[in-house]
């Protein structure tokens, strides 16, 4: 039987999953809206304040979620309640739960006890990936059919046949990847990119692979429905393709499934194919080793980050002086007294480190809180990533989305199959 230590162990791995995956939304949001207008020359949101306090825009996400979740929720006379109803609950439960299969770090070691910083540590994470990545469109599909409209109904009726086109070079891109590791458990695969190829190059999923990366990465845009892959909503011809008939709170819901599904997705590139929770030339033994010297420098380096973002803001807020007329000319300030706070905490942190040193029990979660920071620091550049694809890259046209997927990247995926077979059988295997 699972003892109280274990159980209470699996809770938190699942809430800190949990709130991370929920977490992001608001975050991308964010930066969806700050990139795109980076990318049009223009400042985007940073007008909505509470105070003094603007944040750059963040105070946008708070009247954003307070409008969703306060619209009438308006449902059509004639819809197929039940099914309607279920489409977006549907979506975001299923957009959830790849994630507890994900390896954030390796498995921490505390005496006898050993944690697997996986939710559900299981040998066929990856085909449990494909598995339940297949059922998402089920959510886009009963939106479009439950709505009882011809343009939902069409936008269903494109997301089924654009996930069955896709989701062909999907599966078979990993094929190689397979054949070169020779496990499904995703936490082993990420162990094993952690090796060096001619004593130096990481041997991550991208280096043994290329080809596979680039057809797993085009393919993991259509698997969202992101940019350039949209037509399951088509503005332009749809009105909003399959949720145009949903509001409020129910048409949030497919808003959250969107971003969680490209936090999974970014999730899955970077743990196959970029080396997951590995931190080049810095194995888990290595960061366990001389964790005492690596925290120092990491405080060391945080309060020199956190005293240049104060004079950041104060020199902002000196160039600003008087622009408003009002408090929020003061906010440079405000922030840059928070960033020296900061930064006076992690020379503390520092002092108290270089006084005492850390102790032997704090090594392996320091190790593991770097992997985790590498991990998170990976999915974030490819989350960033997805929303500079969108603002660059036109909508495909439905002719051209089906010949990108069946005449090119189908064909690719299964060259690349053989391609790999023949160099594993020339080189003695690519795994030894």
């Amino acid at each position: 039987m699972i003892d109280l230590i274990d159980a209470a162990i699996i809770v938190i791995k699942a809430l800190f999953v949990l709130v991370f995956g929920l977490s992001m939304m608001p975050l991308l949001v964010f930066l969806e809206r700050k990139v795109s207008a980076f990318m049009q020359d223009r400042p985007g949101p940073n007008r909505a304040n509470i105070g003094p306090i603007r944040l750059a825009g963040l105070v946008h996400l708070l009247a954003d979620a307070v409008k969703m979740l306060s619209k009438e929720q308006i449902i059509p006379r004639d819809a197929r309640v039940f099914y309607y109803l279920l489409a977006p609950c549907l979506t975001v439960a299923l957009a959830c739960m790849v994630l507890p299969m994900v390896p954030f770090a390796d498995a921490i070691r505390l005496g006898d006890r050993t944690i697997s910083m996986q939710v559900v540590d299981i040998n066929v994470g990856l085909l449990w990936y494909f598995a339940v990545a297949s059922l998402m469109v089920y959510g886009v599909v009963l939106a479009g059919w439950a709505s009882n409209s011809k343009y939902s109904l069409l936008g269903g009726i494109r997301s089924s046949a654009q996930m069955i086109s896709y989701e062909l070079p999907l599966g078979l891109s990993v094929i190689g990847l397979l054949m070169v590791f020779g496990t499904t458990h995703l936490n082993e695969l990420v162990t094993q990119q952690g090796e060096l190829l001619f004593g130096f190059i990481p041997k991550w999923g991208l280096v043994v692979q290329p080809l596979a990366a680039i057809i797993f990465i085009i393919c993991s845009f259509a698997e969202t429905n992101r940019a350039p892959f949209d037509l399951a909503e088509g503005e332009s011809e749809l009105v909003g393709g399959f949720h145009t008939e949903y509001s409020g709170m129910l048409f949030g819901m497919f808003f959250l499934g969107e971003y969680i599904a490209m936090v999974v997705a970014s999730a899955m590139i970077v743990t196959l194919f970029f080396g997951g929770w590995q931190i080049p030339f810095l194995p888990t033994e290595a960061l366990i080793a001389n964790a005492g010297i690596l925290s120092q420098v990491s405080a060391g380096l945080a309060a020199l980050a956190a005293f240049a973002i104060a004079v950041v803001f104060y020199r902002y807020n000196q160039r600003e002086k008087g622009h408003f007329n009002d408090i929020r000319d003061k906010e440079g300030m405000v922030y840059a007294v928070v960033a020296a706070l900061a930064g006076l905490g992690a020379l503390a942190t520092l002092a108290v480190l270089v006084m005492f040193g850390m102790p032997e029990w704090a090594a392996p979660l320091f190790a593991a809180l770097a992997q985790m920071g590498m991990f998170i620091g990976k999915v974030m550049l490819f989350c960033v990533f997805f929303i500079w694809v969108r603002w660059t890259l036109p909508c495909f046209r439905y002719d051209q989305l089906m010949f990108l997927g069946w005449r090119s990247l189908l064909p690719l995926a299964l060259a690349n199959i053989f391609i790999t077979g023949v160099v594993i059988l020339l080189t003695g295997g690519l795994a030894a």
